[in-house]
C-alpha cells in the first residue's frame, strides 16, 4: 500500500505502540508526527504500517472529562483562568477545544519555544491568567550524555528560562500556577525553577493534552482548597512517569446566589 502526507501509521519497530502522521517523504524517509503524544520521528517505508484508526484522543477525552466540581443549583463558580503558551499549533488547538468543552476560559498563544522567554512578561502583563502552562517539544538526547545535564534536551532549558521570566513576573506560586515541559522534558530543573507541574520524572513522552489536564483540574477546584496531588496526576495518560509536581491549591472562585 503506498503511503503519502497525511496518512496515518504506526511503526513495526515499536510494537505499534504509537500512531503518527505522515507529515513529508523525502530520499525514502518518512518523517512523522505524533497524533496524540507530543513526538516527531522519522522512519523507513518498511517500518510503517497505514492505520484507519481515530486518533486516541477522541476516547481519551471521555475518560479524563468527568465531574470536578458541585454543580448545585444555588452558587455560582468562577474557574481560573488559563494562558497556554505551544510550540506546535496542531496541539495548541486540541488543548482549547478541551478547555472548552470544559469550561474554563483559556488564551492560546503559538509561539517557538525558544521565542517565549522574550515574550512572556508580555503576555502575563497583557492576559492575567491564574495557570500558566509553558510547552511544545523537548526531547532528552540519551547519546549526548546524562539526564542531569540541561544541554543534553531539546528545548528544556528554553522551558526554564521561560519559568525564571514568569517567577520574575509573580514569584508566588499560589498566585500563578506554571505547568511546563513536552516529551522527555528535564523534570528536576523545571520544578528547580518555579514550576508547579512539569514533565518527565522518567523522561518518558507525554500526551498532547497532558498539560491541559492538570489545569483544568486545578481551576475547576475551589480556590485554597488542596488538589489531591496523586488524583491530578493519575487523569494524564503516563501519571506520575510522565507528570509530577508540588502540592497546590485551587485557583475557582465559589459565590452565593447564582
Amino acid at each position: 500500500m503506498e503511503l503519502k502526507k497525511g496518512d496515518l501509521v504506526t511503526r513495526t519497530s515499536y510494537e505499534h505502540d504509537t500512531v503518527f502522521k505522515i507529515l513529508n517523504i523525502k530520499d525514502g524517509i518518512f518523517y512523522l508526527k505524533g497524533v496524540d503524544v507530543r513526538l516527531f520521528a522519522d522512519a523507513l517505508a518498511l517500518d510503517l504500517v497505514k492505520v484507519e484508526l481515530k486518533p486516541e484522543t477522541e476516547n481519551y477525552l471521555e475518560k479524563v472529562k468527568e465531574k470536578m466540581v458541585d454543580t448545585r443549583n444555588d452558587y455560582f463558580f468562577l474557574p481560573g483562568k488559563i494562558l497556554h503558551i505551544d510550540g506546535d499549533n496542531d496541539y495548541l488547538t486540541r488543548c482549547l477545544s478541551f478547555y472548552k468543552e470544559s469550561g474554563v476560559l483559556a488564551i492560546g498563544k503559538r509561539i517557538p519555544e525558544e521565542q517565549v522567554p522574550q515574550d512572556i512578561k508580555g503576555l502575563l502583563q497583557e492576559y492575567k491568567p491564574s495557570i500558566l502552562i509553558i510547552t511544545g517539544h523537548d526531547a532528552y538526547y540519551k547519546k549526548k550524555g546524562q539526564k542531569e545535564d540541561i544541554k543534553n534536551y531539546k528545548n528544556s532549558i528554553n522551558f526554564v528560562k521561560s519559568i525564571n521570566e514568569a517567577r520574575s513576573f509573580e514569584s508566588n506560586q499560589d498566585k500563578l500556577i506554571i505547568i511546563a515541559g513536552a516529551c522527555q522534558s528535564d523534570y528536576e530543573e523545571l520544578i528547580k525553577a518555579g514550576a508547579n507541574f512539569a514533565s518527565s520524572p522518567k523522561r518518558v513522552n507525554i500526551h498532547a493534552l497532558d498539560p491541559a489536564i492538570i489545569a483544568v483540574s486545578i481551576a475547576l477546584t475551589e480556590r485554597n482548597k488542596e488538589i489531591d496531588l496523586i488524583n491530578i496526576l493519575e487523569k494524564t495518560k503516563y501519571g506520575y512517569e510522565g507528570m509530577g509536581g508540588i502540592q497546590t491549591n485551587g485557583v475557582m472562585y465559589v459565590g452565593f446566589p447564582r
